[in-house]
């Protein structure tokens, strides 16, 4: 491949370009140049109409540059230009960092991290000591006795509740007593503890009475027993605590 120097007034944007740059990309551009030069061609074809590096061509009228290193393309039909121009924008971003060898990249060129392309500030954060990095990871999703206790509790507390939804319904109930008494036909009882509900609250009319017509507030009143059973109105999906 044959590289030739052009005078930038020379060179012709195409008509239409696949990629469109940014300000900020342009910098980075400038940055890149007054670091190393060109180190890439711009490439054309037999009228100078650019098909690859048009971000570079802008970038040189930017540093006020008057020639460019050129590549001439000869004797591509329309549809190879075109293909040219598309594939060379789009294969570069197929590639894949390798992590591993940027960070021994990054080690290596310890505090000299001004790098187009790059933000020097988050290049700088990602220089912690590994030593630091080591601690906190060993910490990280550790948590004390004191909140594994309270995670216990706010679980128990959790189990207790009858959850409801909008429309009344009610969710399933999970069982998690071995000897749990079956709830009765028209209600559904929660027991946390091993005690049973007493049978003459078992059946319950439709109308929110027991059977010798003693209102449900006063079963609650009669419990003796802390309060961590729960019954469940089938009718209107009140919540009464026994």
């Amino acid at each position: 491949m044959k590289v030739i120097k052009m005078a930038l007034s020379q060179i012709k944007r195409p008509e239409r370009n696949i990629r469109i740059h940014s300000d900020k990309q342009l910098k980075e551009f400038e940055r890149s140049i007054k670091q190393f030069g060109q180190i890439r061609p711009i490439v054309v074809d037999e009228n100078n109409v650019i098909l690859a590096g048009n971000g570079l061509y802008e970038t040189l009228l930017r540093l006020n540059y008057v020639e460019a290193d050129v590549y001439q393309f000869n004797g591509l039909s329309e549809h190879q230009k075109k293909k040219l121009m598309m594939s060379d924008n789009k294969i570069f971003t197929l590639g894949v960092d390798d992590l591993d060898t940027f960070n021994a990249f990054l080690e290596e060129l310890q505090d000299d991290l001004d790098i187009p392309g790059y933000d020097e500030h988050i290049l700088k954060s990602m220089m912690a000591d590994a030593e630091e990095i080591t601690d906190m990871l060993s910490g990280y999703g550790t948590i004390s006795q004191e909140e594994i206790k309270t995670l216990e509790l706010s679980g128990e507390r959790k189990r207790q509740m009858m959850v409801q939804d909008n429309e009344g319904q009610q969710a399933p109930i999970t069982a998690y007593q071995e000897n749990q008494t079956p709830a009765p036909n028209n209600f559904t009882a929660i027991a946390t503890d091993n005690t049973h509900i007493k049978e003459e609250h078992a059946d319950l009319a439709n109308n929110g009475q027991t059977l010798n017509n003693a209102p449900l507030s006063a079963i609650a009143q009669q419990q003796t027993a802390p309060i961590t059973r729960t019954l469940i109105c089938p009718k209107c999906g009140e919540v009464i605590c026994l």
